[in-house]
């Protein structure tokens, strides 16, 4: 599984490689790529230099298996300063999450001064060790280099991430598209606690101002909160050169599946 991408091409459907499992269920799809394969296709059908992808918000309200899947996408609106697109993620002929991206148009900034909070004050990746702990990035998944706290213990959160594996087998990952897969990290990030990680996320939503400069992503817990059983987790996100956004997630209180169990039902 070493590098292997996420998922393969088969005529209009992309095929799910072993890298693609989940921490819930071994025969399911982790959230990650059900987010990032949404945003892959929406900015490949749709995207372009002239307007930013400010907007991403996926639901995701069945929990897919390895079947082939179909995304197809409708432009809701293709004005002059914004473009709306939605797309569906079809797994097995079954609607399994749907996305909204809103495309801006770039131009220049207003004048004035506005309060924004202070940056982080965080290292470089470069100088931090990589992590001997085979845990960090689920055994590989991704890259890691954490900056304060952790899994499992409580106290501000900060680490970097950066993907190491390419979203569809031959296509190098954009900007955005790294976002977009990185993005689901808020949710365990957030909404992990000092036993281990409960809530199982069913939305991402993520707000941008500008697109990664580099292929490390950091994040930086900005709260989480639960009531009965419904959790929201938010996270500041940065590149290298400081502020590109936020991240945001609605949770479910849930328990892992053992190895073996049969797959969750197919509504939440």
């Amino acid at each position: 599984m070493q590098n292997e991408p996420f998922f393969k091409r088969d005529g209009q459907f992309y095929v799910p490689q072993p890298s693609c499992r989940g921490p819930w269920n071994p025969q399911s799809l982790h959230g990650r790529v059900i987010v990032g394969l949404l945003g892959f296709e929406i900015e490949a059908k749709h995207g372009s230099p002239d307007f930013m992808p400010a907007r991403l918000t996926v639901d995701m309200y069945r929990l897919p298996n390895f079947d082939p899947i179909e995304i197809k996408t409708t432009v809701i609106r293709d004005g002059n300063r914004i473009r709306v697109v939605d797309a569906e993620f079809i797994s097995g002929g079954v609607s399994m999450a749907r996305a909204s991206v809103q495309f801006l148009k770039r131009t220049e900034n207003s004048p004035g001064e506005s309060w924004h909070r202070p940056d982080w004050d965080a290292p470089r990746p470069a100088d931090i060790p990589a992590p001997t702990d085979g845990r960090q990035g689920m055994g590989g998944m991704w890259a890691m280099r954490p900056i304060t706290g952790g899994f499992g213990q409580p106290g501000p959160r900060k680490t970097w991430m950066s993907e190491v594996r390419e979203m569809v087998e031959g296509v190098p990952l954009t900007p955005f598209q790294r976002v977009s897969l990185a993005a689901d990290f808020s949710s365990p990030f957030a909404n992990s606690s000092t036993e281990g990680l409960g809530y199982i996320n069913s939305d991402v939503t993520v707000y941008l101002h500008r697109l990664p400069a580099t292929e490390w992503i950091g994040f930086e817990v900005a709260d989480h909160h639960a009531t009965d059983g419904v959790a929201i987790g938010e996270c500041w996100l940065y590149d290298e050169q400081g502020p590109i956004g936020q991240a945001s997630c609605a949770a479910l209180a849930q328990r892992r599946l053992s190895p073996g169990a049969p797959p969750p039902p197919a509504k939440a």
